[in-house]
């Protein structure tokens, strides 16, 4: 019988030899050898294991879970994957039994788990064993199982994803601020797309009246270009309305060409062109009216006090120099009472113009001659007339001088009267003494000649100058107390007025001065 063992007959292992009865040993069992050599320095977990740890677990590789996914260890009960068969292995030897009980025979060692079967394949379940260490498995692939842990995701993961979303946000800052940069940039230096320039919007509506703006836009509806051609030359130059009528006045000299039978043409600037015919003219004062006929609602200018003008007044011309119909300029008064002379080509003097003028730094060209200046209130006080050139004296704007800054105007007082007597009689009066003068006396103030060109006696007969008792010889030196440097000032200073006017003047006659009053008369011819 085998008490001894408590084995009942016929449950002996396999491959076991026969059991003895009697008193025996349990046998001990052997331990699986490692899978690698014993290390020198018995270093866990590569050294023999020690009673206070189980058998290190082999490396397998295994696939990292996704991060954030949580790992729980399996249930009591949960379906695992089985386990391999176990490989054949030697039998024990032998031992003498001291106990009824039959040794048990050591299982081998449990090899490496196979490659997991499809997830599709039914997986029979395995009833776990109550010890906690029971459900270790050294050879499992996964994390390092302990028992009851549940497997949770490192505490520096947080932190790293704090960090993160700090250097995410660092570095969209930056790219921002290089984006502003990179952007101001390329707008400024217009890199790329189209160049929008930008302009002004909604200027003032108008200007103020007394502004050169202001004086143009009243001024120039009633200027006009004059182009005029004759038989031997022509020329361009500028004239104003003076009525309803089609009266224009502008220079002698700018009608002069067209006089004898010559052709004039008048344009507004509306850019209208009429045919112009010459009323009157006048030499000595350089003025000469032309009309018009066909054109309705005619603006004149209204004429202003030339002795009313200041040094130092603003002043606009308006004229069409060098054939620039239109061009508006703007200066001052620079002098006033200035005595110049123009023309001068024929050998008789007839033709030259003495002119009491007003003075300007309003430019002034060739083609301005007979134009307007105007005061700021848009009145005529002066005709453009003559300029002063660096190389030459004072001459007539018909010449190519440019200006520089020295301009020439009839007083519009004297134009007023000569523009009325041409208009109504065709012809103008001059004022005179009743004298020759000498045109060659160099001395200071002008002198009345011993004898007339035609050889008869330098003082006019009955004439206001016999009058008031001057003789051949007598030099003039002062009229209404303003000096008189030479003939043509005295003729300027004369022309000044008009007929019927008293003067008076300081007359030096051998050394002695007298004062004298004479009354002007009058002349036909310059």
């Amino acid at each position: 019988m085998d008490e001894g063992n408590g084995v009942p007959q016929g449950a002996e292992p396999a491959g076991a030899g026969p059991i003895p009865d009697g008193d025996f040993e349990l046998a001990k069992p052997e331990r699986p050898s490692p899978l690698h050599e014993p290390d020198p320095y018995s270093t866990p977990p590569y050294g023999e294991p020690g009673p206070w740890a189980p058998a290190p677990p082999v490396q397998h590789p295994v696939a990292t879970p996704a991060q954030g996914t949580v790992m729980t260890p399996p249930a009591v009960g949960a379906a695992v994957p089985p386990e391999p068969a176990p490989a054949p292995t030697a039998p024990a030897p032998p031992t003498a039994p001291t106990a009824s009980i039959t040794p048990i025979t050591p299982a081998p060692p449990t090899m490496p788990a196979a490659p997991p079967a499809p997830a599709s394949a039914s997986l029979p379940a395995r009833q776990l064993p109550a010890d906690p260490w029971g459900r270790y498995d050294p050879w499992a692939a996964g994390p390092l199982q302990q028992p009851g842990a549940v497997a949770v995701h490192g505490g520096r993961r947080p932190r790293r994803r704090r960090a993160a979303l700090g250097w995410t946000l660092a570095l969209a800052l930056v790219a921002a601020g290089i984006g502003g940069l990179v952007g101001g940039y390329v707008e400024r230096a217009g890199i790329g797309g189209e160049v929008t320039l930008p302009h002004a919007k909604g200027g003032p509506a108008g200007r103020a009246p007394d502004s050169v703006a202001g004086i143009a836009a009243r001024a120039l509806p009633s200027v006009v270009t004059l182009h005029v051609a004759g038989t031997d030359e022509e020329g361009t130059g500028t004239g104003f309305v003076l009525d309803d009528r089609g009266h224009i006045l502008t220079n002698n000299h700018v009608v002069a060409p067209a006089a004898s039978g010559g052709k004039i043409s008048a344009t507004f600037s509306d850019g209208t062109s009429v045919k112009a015919t010459v009323v009157g003219r006048d030499s000595g004062y350089d003025l000469a009216v032309v009309q018009v006929s066909g054109v309705h609602g005619l603006t004149p200018l209204t004429l202003g006090d030339s002795d009313d003008v200041r040094v130092g007044d603003p002043v606009v011309a308006i004229g069409a120099p060098f054939d620039l119909a239109n061009t508006v300029t703007a200066g001052i008064i620079s002098a006033k009472e200035r005595p110049i002379t123009a023309g001068g080509e024929k050998s008789d003097g007839s033709d030259v113009s003495y002119v009491d003028a007003l003075q300007t730094d309003a430019p002034i060209n060739p083609g301005n001659s007979g134009g307007p200046l105007l005061d700021s209130r848009a009145h005529v006080i002066g005709i453009n007339s003559a300029i002063r050139s660096a190389d030459s004296g004072s001459e007539t704007e018909s010449g190519q001088a440019g200006s520089i800054g020295l301009g020439f105007a009839i007083p519009v007082n004297q134009a007023k009267r000569v523009a009325e007597e041409l208009i109504n009689d065709g012809r103008a009066t001059h004022p005179v003494i009743g004298v020759d003068l000498d045109m060659g006396y160099s001395g200071d103030g002008a002198r009345v000649d011993s004898r007339a060109p035609d050889g008869g006696p330098a003082v006019v007969k009955n004439g206001p100058a016999e009058r008031a008792g001057l003789k051949a010889g007598d030099l003039i030196t002062e009229v209404d107390g303003e000096p008189v440097h030479t003939g043509a000032e005295l003729i300027i200073r004369i022309r000044a007025h008009q007929p019927g006017d008293r003067l008076r003047l300081t007359v030096e006659r051998g050394g002695t001065e007298r004062e004298v009053s004479v009354v002007l008369g009058t002349a036909d011819q310059n």
